[in-house]
């Protein structure tokens, strides 16, 4: 189901010579990003003092590159489109690399985490489905123009198969711990808006790519980080995905509602 999700991906990917562009607001993105979204879940975590199960489940939300949901809110926002979907691109692409290394680093000596095979997973779920699509757009363009409209709603399909299984394996563990797991991926999903807008701020970019960089830091890949984290440690350590990838679109709508209605541009 992870791969359907990045394949649709890869045959909507961007052209990539925006990178070369607008490298500024990009590598402030993808950095911010992989920087500010770990050290948040591991500080949320410790205030919350989550089990180790649901802090691994939280650590692995925060390394997992952004997720598609920040292109929509990013438009409905009025933000940088274009500079949003290359920023979820190239911290796709890298995720196979950066997102092991931040686990190794992160997780701390209680929970092991095998690096290696994470990193293999993810170029079999991430990278190879994101490229395989990429190369189906380039020789068949004309005929994946006629699916566009249908990838959203595969991709959500995808994502259901992703997260129901999840909740169904810790629906007593859920009943009993729910409400902390909300209010921990709420927090963390807050501290990536705020920072997220004022890294970029204070590089001196423009408020929509202040906006953008906002939604991008704060939406992850929910969806692979629930699957990631039951398949790497226990179902219990999916919970934190699998309810982040019902608040990411709430806060998302929240957050474009209010773009929409105080910015000035």
């Amino acid at each position: 189901m992870i791969a359907i999700i990045m394949l649709c991906m890869g045959l909507t990917l961007p052209d990539f010579a925006l990178v070369i562009k607008r490298p500024l607001p990009i590598f402030i993105g993808v950095l911010a990003q992989f920087v500010i979204m770990p050290l948040g879940a591991v500080a949320v975590a410790k205030l919350l003092g989550l089990n180790p199960m649901l802090a691994i489940g939280l650590l692995m939300l925060g390394s997992v590159p952004g997720g598609t949901t920040s292109n929509v809110v990013s438009y409905l926002a009025r933000g940088d489109v274009a500079l949003s979907v290359t920023m979820t691109s190239v911290s796709t692409i890298l995720s196979p690399l950066v997102t092991p290394v931040i686990m190794l680093l992160l997780a701390g000596e209680e929970t092991p985490v095998d690096g290696k095979s994470m990193a293999w997973s993810l170029v079999q779920t991430v990278l190879l489905p994101v490229i395989g699509g990429l190369v189906i757009r380039v020789i068949f363009d004309r005929f994946v123009r006629t699916l566009l409209p249908i990838l959203p709603w595969l991709s959500i399909v995808a994502i259901g198969g992703v997260v129901f299984p999840a909740v169904a394996r810790s629906s007593e563990t859920l009943m009993n711990i729910g409400v902390m797991v909300l209010v921990a991926v709420i927090i963390h999903n807050t501290l990536g808006y705020i920072l997220g807008y004022f890294a970029a701020r204070a590089a001196g970019e423009s408020p929509a790519v202040c906006r953008t960089t906002a939604i991008e830091v704060a939406t992850q890949s929910a969806g692979l980080a629930s699957g990631m984290s039951g398949k790497y440690w226990a179902p219990e350590a999916a919970i934190p995905g699998a309810v982040a990838a019902v608040w990411h679109n709430i806060s998302g709508a929240l957050f474009a509602f209010l773009a929409r209605r105080f910015a000035k541009n």
